[in-house]
């Protein structure tokens, strides 16, 4: 295989070989520790902008397929391993990962020591890297590094955005093997009707929607609160995306003069979005969470869910109003998981709960704002 390389901002240089697409591309380095779920984690759009490094060593054991993805295409920046395998072996697969990434092209790296990769994060923080085929000069690539942009103050969300809106359909599929334990409404009479603001919404979000008999509707990040208050939703789902949520003052308006009117669940870059427009402030992680394994406590009924998680930035619990309260909590680090409004029909979670990949013990926060939608 070709050299590849990646050099940090703060000089350290990586040295690998190159699979998937050549060329260079510049990011913020972090970091996975899901075991499998690549597939759907390349297609994660609050990727954006980011080279992701894998903890789990051997990646691409079970190849790609046209179900697993959880976007309209590849959004990541990068993508580093320590060993790309060299064969594929499962039923369901159709490609092998090294041709998925040049067809979509994304630059792949492997063969460097990720746990060096991921200590230093660990202990620096995620910062700006260059990823390069092109360009093997250590001095080069730190200077470009440097120069690259980072995440904080910017605008990915409208990278990822549909172009307009549109109805949803489709269902879970048969391997996600999630039953409801809630009564859904016959498919012959009134289904509860769910905007979904897209700020780079991951698709088996609106598959459970759609599942629990929801009729959904899709609409862009940049959608006013008088647009998706004109379909006549009976709840409003904020969806996650990347980046830096500061930025989207857009997004926070609408969400103000939503707040009251309609019942509103908010995941991930969402629930920052709620807070946000509630009063709170954010702030940036050291490293991030970013793995199908992170710890979180409900604090209503005391109960550890195994979430997955995506995110650089957190809601500061200092900055909490009254009429808000914090509903989950991180166990690794405290840091704030969940939250809700106690005046208002309106509820967020810093994790994914439809968990493509991930565990499913946070199932039930789909049918906590099913139910909430037909009560109110």
């Amino acid at each position: 295989m070709p050299a590849a390389k990646l050099a940090l901002e703060d000089g350290t240089v990586f040295t690998g070989e190159n699979f998937g697409a050549a060329g260079e591309i510049s990011g913020e380095v972090v970091f996975n520790t899901s075991m499998t779920g690549y597939q759907e984690i390349l297609t994660d759009p609050s990727y954006r902008g980011q080279i992701i490094t894998m903890t789990y060593p051997l990646i691409g054991n079970y190849g790609v397929n046209p179900e697993d993805v959880e976007s309209s295409g590849l959004k990541l920046s990068g993508f580093i391993v320590r060993e790309l395998s060299r064969r594929r072996s499962n039923f369901r697969s159709s490609a092998a990962l090294e041709d998925y990434l040049a067809e979509a092209g994304v630059i792949g790296m492997s063969g460097i020591d990720t746990r060096a990769l991921v200590k230093h994060i660990r202990t620096a923080g995620a910062m700006t890297g260059v990823l390069s085929t092109t360009d093997l000069d250590d001095d080069s690539l730190v200077a470009k590094a440097k120069a690259s942009p980072g995440l904080v103050g910017r605008d990915l969300v409208n990278e990822v955005i549909p172009e307009k809106s549109y109805n949803w359909d489709e269902k879970l599929s048969p391997w996600a093997n999630v039953a409801s334990t809630i009564e859904k409404q016959p498919a012959s009479g009134p289904q509860p009707h769910v905007v979904a603001i897209d700020y780079g919404m991951k698709w088996n979000i609106p598959r459970h929607l759609a599942d629990m008999n929801c009729r959904v509707t899709v609409v862009p990040g940049t959608a006013t609160s008088a647009e998706v208050l004109a379909l006549e939703p009976d709840g409003v789902f904020l969806s996650n995306g990347p980046g830096d949520p500061r930025p989207l003052d857009y997004a926070i308006r609408t969400i103000q003069e939503l707040l009251g009117k309609k019942p509103i669940f908010g995941i991930c870059l969402g629930q920052q979005l709620l807070g946000l427009a509630t009063g709170m402030e954010i702030y940036k992680l050291k490293f991030g969470h970013r793995g199908a394994n992170q710890p979180v406590m409900n604090k209503q009924s005391g109960c550890v869910e195994i979430t997955s998680q995506n995110h650089g930035f957190a809601l500061d619990a200092k900055t909490m109003p009254d009429d808000v309260e914090v509903t989950h909590v991180n166990l690794n680090d405290d840091t704030v998981s969940g939250i809700r409004h106690k005046t208002h029909a309106a509820f967020g979670v810093q994790y994914h709960p439809e968990a493509s990949a991930g565990p499913h013990d946070s199932r039930y926060l789909f049918e906590q704002f099913y139910q909430t939608m037909l009560d109110d």
